[in-house]
């Protein structure tokens, strides 16, 4: 049976489609077994159906990471029952989730970062009105918490 993750930001256009894209990219490098399906959403309606950001591409591109297929999609309530994980990008998008989430689907709903316990953040800060070092950040951190949700799936499960 699959395991599916959804990686959630405010407008799913810079950090979460980032994470969906390294998740998935990582997950078929490093375990190739392990039956995965990622997914990404934003809690607000901002850029429905737009590609992710340039900017964001284009970091990821960079570091082999193809983000040019995936469009931006706001959560739906279907969601808390389809995923196993919600991984919010910072505490904010974590509180819109649980304030949406059913009572007995709340603890489906983490940071994104908790899967990544050496890193001196917290929170993936959004990139979005700063320069191209906010991009590769993202990418830094999602590539780091992308490596600790692999590790508790395989070994601790889920």
């Amino acid at each position: 049976m699959a395991v599916k993750v959804l990686m959630v930001c405010l407008g799913n256009i810079c950090r979460s489609p980032t994470a969906e894209a390294v998740l998935r990219a990582l997950a078929a490098r490093r375990v190739p077994s392990l039956e995965l399906i990622v997914d990404s959403a934003g809690t607000g309606a901002y850029h429905l159906g737009e590609p992710p950001d340039s900017r964001s591409q284009a970091v990821a591109a960079y570091r082999g990471y193809d983000l040019s297929g995936l469009r931006a999609r706001q959560v739906r309530a279907s969601d808390f029952e389809e995923f196993d994980l919600l991984l919010a990008m910072d505490k904010a998008n974590w509180s819109d989730l649980q304030a949406l989430a059913p009572p007995q689907r709340r603890d489906r709903v983490r940071l994104f970062l908790d899967y990544a316990p050496g890193s001196e953040h917290r929170e993936v800060p959004d990139p979005y009105y700063g320069g191209p070092d906010g991009f590769e950040q993202v990418l830094d951190l999602a590539e780091q918490a992308a490596q600790g949700v692999l590790d508790a799936l395989t070994t601790r499960g889920r």
